[in-house]
């Protein structure tokens, strides 16, 4: 984000933080508005509604736009050091965007459907991104990829679960730096499809 950030930006990012302290139903738009240094009529005029405004937060600050970027910009058709940089990014992605997470993880039920949708859209999409990727990997013959979906799901809850691991913990569930958890499930994943 630039040094300046726009007023929507700022209302995005006091209603993300307000959210992941008091969660979605307990955060009002005036509080939001008051954080944000605007007037409530500013962030109604910009968004419409707190649920219009939490699914602008996904829209604006997810991974799903950045992933697909990597996918058509970054990666070399080289397995371990396209999942490697995969990995590497999503989790740098996921680490910013933790509060975000947090407020689905803390709503539930309570947050509308239409957050819920905008914030599935990421994971979707990376799946499809994925499995695309295996798919030519496997039409290539760089990898024996008997089911794609399932591999890049795979992949996919691989990362997840060390980034969930790591979210909320008080303690550490594991001494192993992320980094090095990465580059080892990285090297056995590309071990598994490539032998």
């Amino acid at each position: 984000m630039s040094a300046n950030p726009t007023t929507s930006d700022k209302i995005l990012l006091a209603a993300i933080d307000l959210m992941a302290e008091k969660g979605y139903d307990g955060t009002t738009t005036k509080e939001i508005s008051l954080a944000a240094g605007v007037n409530e009529v500013t962030l109604f005029r910009h968004f419409g509604t707190k649920e219009k405004l939490l699914e602008a937060a996904f829209n604006r600050f997810h991974y799903a736009n950045e992933m697909e970027k990597l996918f058509s910009e970054s990666l070399k058709g080289d397995l371990y050091a396209d999942l490697l940089l995969l990995s590497r990014t999503y989790h740098q992605i996921m680490n910013r965007n933790r509060k975000l997470l947090s407020i689905v993880l803390k709503g539930g039920s309570s947050l509308p459907d239409s957050v819920i949708q905008e914030a599935d859209r990421n994971p979707r999409h990376l799946k499809n991104l994925l499995v695309d990727y295996l798919t030519s990997m496997s039409a290539q013959g760089k990898i024996t990829a008997s089911h794609p979906e399932i591999l890049a799901m795979s992949f996919m809850w691989m990362n997840y679960g060390a980034f969930i691991s790591r979210l909320n913990a008080n303690e550490a569930v594991s001494d192993v730096a992320l980094d090095e958890f990465i580059e080892e499930s990285v090297r056995l994943f590309t071990k598994a499809l490539t032998t």
